[in-house]
Protein backbone atom coordinates (compact mmCIF):
# COMPACT_ATOMS: atom_id res chain seq x y z
CA UNK A 1 0.00 0.00 0.00
CA UNK A 2 2.95 2.52 0.99
CA UNK A 3 4.37 1.84 -2.96
CA UNK A 4 0.93 2.59 -4.38
CA UNK A 5 1.03 5.35 -2.42
CA UNK A 6 4.45 6.64 -3.29
CA UNK A 7 3.42 6.23 -6.76
CA UNK A 8 0.37 8.49 -7.16
CA UNK A 9 1.53 11.19 -5.21
CA UNK A 10 4.88 11.30 -7.45
CA UNK A 11 2.82 11.16 -10.09
CA UNK A 12 0.26 13.93 -9.13
CA UNK A 13 3.11 16.00 -7.64
CA UNK A 14 4.32 15.51 -11.53
CA UNK A 15 1.36 16.74 -13.45
CA UNK A 16 0.84 19.64 -10.69
CA UNK A 17 4.12 20.80 -11.13
CA UNK A 18 5.14 20.37 -14.37
CA UNK A 19 4.99 23.51 -17.11
CA UNK A 20 4.96 20.87 -20.20
CA UNK A 21 1.02 22.07 -20.13
CA UNK A 22 -1.54 20.03 -21.57
CA UNK A 23 -0.16 17.75 -23.69
CA UNK A 24 2.36 16.14 -21.07
CA UNK A 25 -0.96 16.34 -18.55
CA UNK A 26 -2.78 14.41 -21.84
CA UNK A 27 0.12 11.92 -22.08
CA UNK A 28 -0.14 11.12 -18.23
CA UNK A 29 -3.53 10.73 -18.24
CA UNK A 30 -3.80 8.57 -20.83
CA UNK A 31 -1.19 6.22 -19.86
CA UNK A 32 -2.61 6.21 -16.66
CA UNK A 33 -5.87 5.30 -18.26
CA UNK A 34 -4.20 2.29 -20.04
CA UNK A 35 -2.99 0.74 -16.98
CA UNK A 36 -6.40 1.57 -14.85
CA UNK A 37 -8.11 -0.47 -17.58
CA UNK A 38 -5.95 -3.04 -17.71
CA UNK A 39 -7.69 -6.65 -16.71
CA UNK A 40 -5.07 -7.33 -14.67
CA UNK A 41 -5.05 -4.35 -12.67
CA UNK A 42 -8.85 -4.74 -12.39
CA UNK A 43 -8.87 -7.96 -11.15
CA UNK A 44 -6.30 -7.44 -8.13
CA UNK A 45 -8.91 -4.08 -7.33
CA UNK A 46 -11.52 -6.68 -7.21
CA UNK A 47 -9.44 -8.40 -5.09
CA UNK A 48 -8.48 -6.50 -2.82
CA UNK A 49 -12.22 -4.73 -2.87
CA UNK A 50 -13.81 -8.43 -1.77
CA UNK A 51 -10.92 -8.80 0.77
CA UNK A 52 -11.52 -4.87 2.41
CA UNK A 53 -15.50 -6.42 2.61
CA UNK A 54 -14.47 -9.29 4.04
CA UNK A 55 -12.87 -7.80 6.86
CA UNK A 56 -15.14 -5.15 7.18
CA UNK A 57 -18.12 -8.14 8.03
CA UNK A 58 -15.45 -9.55 9.85
CA UNK A 59 -14.50 -7.11 12.23
CA UNK A 60 -16.62 -4.50 11.69
CA UNK A 61 -18.76 -5.07 15.37
CA UNK A 62 -14.92 -5.24 17.05
CA UNK A 63 -14.33 -1.94 15.78
CA UNK A 64 -17.53 -0.46 16.51
CA UNK A 65 -16.94 -1.87 20.05
CA UNK A 66 -13.65 -0.50 20.86
CA UNK A 67 -14.65 2.80 19.26
CA UNK A 68 -17.28 2.53 21.70
CA UNK A 69 -15.54 2.01 24.74
CA UNK A 70 -12.84 4.60 23.72
CA UNK A 71 -15.55 7.14 23.27
CA UNK A 72 -17.24 6.27 27.05
CA UNK A 73 -13.80 6.60 28.50
CA UNK A 74 -12.54 9.46 26.84
CA UNK A 75 -15.82 10.90 28.03
CA UNK A 76 -15.50 9.40 31.60
CA UNK A 77 -12.71 11.49 31.69
CA UNK A 78 -13.75 14.27 30.79
CA UNK A 79 -16.19 14.35 32.98
CA UNK A 80 -13.76 13.80 35.96
CA UNK A 81 -11.93 17.21 34.98
CA UNK A 82 -14.91 19.30 34.17
CA UNK A 83 -16.07 18.47 37.65
CA UNK A 84 -12.53 19.50 39.31
CA UNK A 85 -11.99 22.29 36.79
CA UNK A 86 -9.17 20.95 35.42
CA UNK A 87 -8.14 21.05 31.57
CA UNK A 88 -9.99 24.49 30.95
CA UNK A 89 -8.16 27.64 30.22
CA UNK A 90 -9.68 28.97 33.04
CA UNK A 91 -9.54 26.59 35.86
CA UNK A 92 -12.51 27.95 37.96
CA UNK A 93 -14.56 28.52 34.45
CA UNK A 94 -16.42 24.77 35.69
CA UNK A 95 -17.23 26.50 38.87
CA UNK A 96 -20.80 28.44 39.76
CA UNK A 97 -20.08 31.99 39.81
CA UNK A 98 -16.75 32.04 37.87
CA UNK A 99 -16.06 35.88 36.37
CA UNK A 100 -15.05 35.81 32.91
CA UNK A 101 -12.53 38.19 34.28
CA UNK A 102 -10.69 35.55 35.58
CA UNK A 103 -10.23 33.94 32.28
CA UNK A 104 -9.54 36.91 30.12
CA UNK A 105 -6.76 37.74 32.51
CA UNK A 106 -4.98 34.66 32.13
CA UNK A 107 -5.14 34.30 28.88
CA UNK A 108 -3.49 37.48 27.77
CA UNK A 109 -6.36 39.09 26.15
Amino acid sequence: MGKLTFVVGAGLGYVLGTRAGRAQYEKIKKASSKVWDNPRVQQNVQKVESRVTELARERGSAVTDKVASTVKDRLHRSGDQSATGQGYAGGDAGQAGGSSDSTQSQSGF
